[in-house]
Formats: structure tokens, C-alpha cells, sequence
């Protein structure tokens, strides 16, 4: 198993999309985190969704911009993850793969492993790109970054962690579906459109609020503890283990479909 897990790591890492995206995403959330943290302090009222909803408090403009990785960079791990597996059917190398380990369970862990190392680089790049960018224009501005606070910290640390579940998350889901665009376009649409969509629909009803709680992007952002949108008003979250628990149950059931179906089928 630790043979198969050093291998899988370092074929992941010897390409160069990983890297890549990794910069995209550090560039993207920095931007992202620095204007967030620029519209919310010096809006002329800060308030919620809604007439009725209270002023956003300092508190909630940071957390909101220390997290905005965990609330619009999910796609990057979700999609590294995602390509430890496709990348392999794309370029035709899980056959040798299968050759030097024939067990495919250990193969299918070796990957989830491999998705959770680059989940920790994704976690920890994405969140710091997002902290750095949003206290250094606090500061600029002259608002409190709550550096000093070791709740602050409790949360950064969360937000990594919950990106790193989405690395593990992308694994499963590229066992599942193995055709590497098939995985993008159905990434794209469903983290951009179709849940960001679910999301706000179900929000306004009655009923919808307990069942938008379950929803991968939301959970995810229970496991920090805060987002963009729950700051805003526009959500209400689980807490973080459960939050953590439903993210994991996700990656869980998309990894063991995988290897009902695409890891149980002959492969030439």
C-alpha cells in the first residue's frame, strides 16, 4: 500500500496541469479575497440579505474573505482530484498501472491518497492567497484583520481542511466518470450553475433551507465555519464536523461507485 500510495503521488506530481492550477487558483482567490474585503468595509451600509437583515460586522467581513477559497475555489482541488484518475484513462496508462498492482481497491485508495496530499497544497496555497490578500487590504484601509485571534486561525486551518476533502472528493468523482472532459464540463456546470442556482431556489422556500444545508458546496463551507454567502445572509450552514461528515460521505459514496463500475470492468 505504501508503495502504491509514493507512486501515485509522484505521477500526480511529475506533471505539470497540477501546478498549474495551482497557481490559477492562488492568483484568482487573492483577487477574489482582496475585493471582497475592499466592497464589504467600505460599502456605505453593510447589511445582509434582505430588509431585515443585520449589518455585517467586521467579524463577518473577515471571515467572509478569509474563506472566499472554501466559498468560489472548491472547483480547483475538486478538479486535481478528479484528473489523478482521468488523466490516467486520457493518456492510456492505468493499463500498466493495473499491471504493476493488479488490486484494484489498493490502486483506488493509492489515488485517494494522492488527492488528499494535493488537497493539502490546494488547501493550504488557496487559503493563504485568500487570508494574505484580504488582511493586507484590511490593512491598507485601516480595519481590524483579527490576525490576533485564535478563532480567526481555527478557521483558516477548517478552510484548508475542507479544501483538502475536495481534493479527495475530485478522486471519487473521477472514478466514477473517467473521461477527463466529460469531468470538467460536468465540474464546471454543477460548481458554477447548478448548485450555486439549487442553492439560492431552495434558500427562498420553507422547506428548502434544511435540504440546501446537504449540498456539497454548503457543506463544505460548514467545515470552516463561515463563507460568502452565510455571511451574506444567503445561507445557513451546518456545523463544521457535521459539515465535514457530509463532504466525506460524498467523496465516500462517489469512490466506492467507482469502484463498483469503472475499476471492476476489464481494462485494455
Amino acid at each position: 500500500m505504501r508503495a502504491a500510495l509514493v507512486a501515485e503521488t509522484r505521477k500526480v506530481l511529475t506533471t505539470r496541469m497540477w501546478w498549474i492550477l495551482l497557481v490559477v487558483m492562488a492568483a484568482y482567490m487573492a483577487l477574489m479575497s482582496g475585493g471582497l474585503a475592499a466592497a464589504l468595509s467600505l460599502a456605505p451600509e453593510q447589511t445582509g440579505a434582505g430588509s431585515d437583515a443585520p449589518p455585517i460586522g467586521p467579524e463577518q467581513v473577515v471571515r467572509g474573505a478569509y474563506t472566499v477559497a472554501v466559498s468560489f475555489g472548491y472547483l480547483f482541488p475538486l478538479l486535481v482530484g478528479a484528473m489523478v484518475v482521468t488523466s490516467e484513462f486520457r493518456h492510456k496508462t492505468i493499463t500498466p498501472t493495473l499491471l504493476a498492482e493488479p488490486r484494484r481497491t489498493v490502486v483506488l485508495l493509492a489515488k485517494l491518497g494522492a488527492g488528499a496530499v494535493l488537497g493539502v497544497v490546494f488547501g493550504v496555497v488557496g487559503t493563504l492567497a485568500s487570508v494574505g490578500a484580504g488582511a493586507g487590504v484590511l490593512a491598507i484601509i485601516g480595519k481590524p484583520t483579527y490576525l490576533d485571534l485564535g478563532s480567526t486561525w481555527r478557521t483558516i486551518a477548517l478552510s484548508a481542511l475542507a479544501l483538502t476533502v475536495w481534493a479527495v472528493l475530485g478522486v471519487g468523482f473521477g472514478a466514477t466518470i473517467t473521461n477527463q472532459v466529460a469531468v470538467i464540463v460536468v465540474v464546471l456546470a454543477f460548481t458554477q450553475f447548478v448548485e450555486p442556482v439549487a442553492r439560492f431556489a431552495l434558500a427562498s422556500t420553507d422547506w428548502g433551507g434544511g435540504i440546501a444545508k446537504f449540498l456539497p458546496g454548503a457543506a463544505g463551507e460548514a467545515i470552516s465555519g463561515g463563507s460568502f454567502y452565510s455571511v451574506s445572509g444567503l445561507a445557513d450552514l451546518l456545523a463544521w464536523w457535521q459539515g465535514l461528515l457530509v463532504l466525506l460521505g460524498y467523496a465516500l459514496v462517489l469512490a466506492l461507485l467507482g469502484r463498483l463500475t469503472t475499476l471492476r470492468r476489464d481494462i485494455t
